[in-house]
């Protein structure tokens, strides 16, 4: 389970019912939920919440460093509130579902020296594509 609740009552970010709404609906392990799926299950909680707060809140989600803006070959970008452990994707290629999975090693080690062209890295993103048991069955 994600501690997004808790890393957010720790930062003092004031949680309105709305706020808190959002935060609820993203907090939880391998959550990857689209905007509009944000908002679904929002409203499930409060029905009057808006699509704009939902938007927004996301917005100063991800502008805090909470929650990772997730985009996969152009999908709609999921929102993961996994921000704070080193993690990698794993995404399916025929229904687009994202996994957060901990490959071993230190991904910057696999970039030679001679392919860094000068830069200082500080980071690195991988993911993996695949097609899940659902979609291999299908296929």
């Amino acid at each position: 389970m994600s501690d997004l609740l808790e890393r957010l009552r720790g930062r003092g970010w004031r949680l309105t019912s709305q706020r808190r709404v959002v935060a609820e609906v993203l907090d939880g392990d391998h959550v990857h939920l689209t905007a509009d799926e944000v908002h679904s299950r929002a409203v499930e909680r409060l029905p009057e919440i808006s699509r704009a707060t939902v938007y927004n809140t996301l917005g100063e989600l991800v502008c805090l460093g909470e929650v990772l803006e997730v985009a996969t070959d152009g999908r709609a970008k999921r929102y993961d509130p996994n921000a704070h452990r080193p993690h990698q994707h794993l995404v399916c290629s025929g229904c687009g579902a994202i996994r957060d999975v901990h490959p071993q090693g230190d991904p910057l080690a696999g970039l030679p020296q001679g392919e860094r062209f000068g830069f200082v890295l500080s980071g690195a993103e991988i993911t993996y594509r695949g097609l899940c048991p659902e979609c291999a069955d299908r296929g």
